[in-house]
């Protein structure tokens, strides 16, 4: 009895703990759904996604992971009470895999953060929760214990990269088996004191967070600088040799970077490193090295650092001037005139290159069928763009400029000379550079038809009708039902013969015998369809109708910025969908994946009936009202859509260019 009563004593104050750290946490964790962009065949593509991140000042400041916001180009948070709000980033860090955000409400107002807790502090066995938002959830909390406290990727697996950036060289994740899910990214790992000690990133059966400490510190240096500065000293360092065992000291020179302050400094590769500034270093294993690179990376940029050598069993001291560190990789840029993306050369992508200088524009997708696509030779990913109508190209915003002189004024694609590197060859091509318009189709030659829907009669089919000997093709629908023009049919009628001339079809795939038979006529012919109605055999006689506008002669609109296409409304389309002619609106055609379209969740085959609130009767109307909106750039567009018998509104929010 005294057991179960201590038991249940126990299970109180537990719960009571949870409940604690869960309150006080609560109303700081938020949801964070972002559309991100990324390179795709040649197109800046855009995506949408959830993760979890956690407020960490008053003012509105929000920790997450890089994954989950480093790439945003568009934000939104909702809150513990369910309210959305606007958010933008602040500064991201993909080393660390950490980003900040900011919430950007309409008013002013004081929010509820969480406190940080000392992560050096967590021991193994030590409960924590796991805290987030999954699958785009509601808020939750998962319990678990921590498993290790220096977690790190295994020796044949050490590679988790971000854009370029190796995550475990200066983190060791906090090891836990507290659930989490996709969608937990970003959020915190809390102790019973309802503190942050963590930032979940990674779940391997084992979750893994960024230890609170170092995404502490990133935070701060993003909300300060908007990016976090890193000393870069140019060498790559190993665990010594297992060989040597207890008696294992300082760390292996496994590689030196060309011109480097290192390679300035004398070290060289097989160099053993056994101090930095007067303080010994030994890294017998894998798990030791991170914190010494994040020491390295936390030095003063510019200021001379003793380190200790040992070559050949002799020791020497060398001076080393650490440089900024730069990203390994920089951001992407469309350039929709070329069908193609591309990006500077940064010093990382053209020693992996083998180049000297990062001048250049590197080309990171092509648009199948796009401008650079066309060329011959092609243009193809990898390649760098160095040279364009006759002059040198070094950067992005140099190819920027020279396609707008290129482009602008003109209406057609222009010719134009560029050269390129591809691998150890430099090439050149002839790109047309420029945006093809669609074309108004023109109507076609009036032709005539019989406005009804068939099926061929099939083998099969004749013979289950009792007719096994019989060839044609059966009605199947009335497009305009008791006029002169469908020359009497009803639906269920087998037509055998055209003026005596047999319909040939006995195949589903010959379904076009018969409109190619009624197409030799000309409009307004007399005609006689020979019909079994009945199990009897008819005459009808009439004129033969001109054929409507088919869907391909139908006038077409292509928007590039929305990446959409619409086309005025055809008969058939009408008839089809069961719109009255009273109906107005165009049709939508097309819709480019990863669009603001498509993020609006516009569909091929609705019909747009109004653009913020203005009819649309046609596709020249949609052409100006698209212009007027460009000029305008509201936040967002507003497109009102039939999809089948139902009415939807579109709500498109696009990113427009500042330029």
């Amino acid at each position: 009895m005294l057991a179960c009563m201590i038991l249940f004593a126990g299970t109180a104050r537990a719960t009571a703990a949870v409940d604690t750290a869960i309150e006080r946490l609560k109303p700081a964790l938020v949801r964070i759904h972002v559309v991100d962009e990324y390179a795709n065949d040649g197109r800046e593509s855009r995506s949408e996604s959830s993760g979890s991140g956690v407020i960490i000042t008053a003012d509105g400041y929000v920790v997450t992971n890089h994954h989950v916001a480093g790439k945003a180009v568009r934000l939104k948070v909702t809150l513990y009470n369910r309210e959305e709000i606007s958010a933008r980033l602040v500064g991201t860090d993909a080393m660390a895999d950490i980003a900040v955000i900011k919430l950007e409400p309409g008013d002013k107002r004081v929010f509820t953060f969480a406190d940080w807790g000392d992560s050096d502090k967590l021991g193994v066995g030590d409960t924590v929760y796991a805290m987030g938002c999954p699958l785009a959830l509601s808020q939750s909390v998962t319990e678990g214990i921590v498993s290790n406290t220096s977690l790190t990727m295994p020796a044949w697996d050490d590679q988790f990269e971000l854009d370029g950036e190796n995550v475990g060289s200066i983190v060791r994740w906090i090891g836990h088996d507290a659930e989490i899910f996709p969608g937990n990214s970003g959020g915190p790992l809390v102790n019973t004191a309802g503190q942050i000690v963590g930032i979940n990133e990674i779940s391997m059966g084992l979750g893994g967070a960024i230890p609170g400490n170092l995404a502490h510190a990133m935070a701060n240096e993003l909300m300060k600088n908007g990016r976090v500065k890193r000393a870069w000293i140019g060498f790559i360092l190993q665990p010594d040799f297992k060989v040597n065992g207890a008696k294992a000291s300082g760390a292996i020179v496994s590689d030196v970077i060309q011109g480097s302050p290192a390679a300035k400094a004398g070290i060289k590769t097989g160099d053993k490193l056994m101090a930095l500034d007067g303080k010994p270093i030994t890294i017998r294993f894998a798990e030791e090295l991170p914190p010494l690179n994040l020491a390295m990376s936390q030095l003063e940029t510019g200021k001379p650092v003793k380190m200790t050598l040992q070559r050949d069993s002799k020791t020497t001291v060398c001076t080393v001037v650490p440089d900024t560190r730069q990203p390994v990789l920089t951001k992407d840029h469309e350039f929709r005139p070329w069908g193609l993306t591309g990006r500077n050369l940064s010093m990382w992508t053209a020693l992996e290159l083998g180049r000297k200088a990062t001048d250049g524009v590197l080309v990171t997708s092509i648009r199948p069928g796009g401008p650079a696509g066309q060329a011959k030779p092609d243009l193809q990913s990898g390649d760098i763009i160095v040279e364009v109508g006759g002059k040198p190209v070094r950067s992005i915003d140099e190819l920027t400029t020279a396609t707008k002189k290129i482009t602008a004024g003109q209406s057609e694609p222009v010719p134009t000379l560029v050269g390129y590197e591809r691998k150890n060859e430099r090439l050149i091509t002839v790109v047309k550079v420029g945006l093809h318009e669609l074309d108004d189709p023109g109507l076609e030659v009036a032709k005539p038809w019989v406005p009804v829907s068939i099926q061929v009669l099939t083998s099969d089919l004749a013979s289950q009708l009792g007719m096994p000997d019989t060839k044609g093709v059966r009605v199947t629908r009335l497009y305009e039902p008791g006029t002169t023009g469908t020359l009497g049919l009803k639906v269920g009628d087998i037509i055998t013969a055209l003026d005596d001339e047999s319909i040939d079809a006995r195949e589903p795939n010959e379904v076009s015998v018969f409109p190619t038979m009624v197409g030799r006529y000309r409009v307004g012919a007399e005609t006689t369809l020979t019909v079994l109605r009945g199990g009897k055999e008819l005459k009808l006689t009439g004129k033969l109708p001109a054929r409507p506008p088919q869907s391909r002669e139908m006038k077409q609109y292509e928007d590039h910025e929305f990446e959409f296409s619409v086309r005025n409304v055809a008969y058939l389309d009408r008839k089809t969908s069961k719109w009255t002619n009273a109906a107005h609106g165009v049709l939508v055609s097309s819709v480019q994946p990863g669009s603001w379209s498509a993020l609006g969740r516009l569909q091929v085959g609705d019909l747009l009936v109004n653009i913020d609130g203005h009819p649309v009767g046609s596709v020249d109307q949609v052409s100006m009202m698209m212009q007027q909106i460009k000029q305008r750039k509201p936040r967002s567009v507003i497109f009102e859509v039939r999809r089948e018998v139902h009415t939807m509104f579109i709500e498109i929010e696009p990113l427009w260019d500042a330029s």
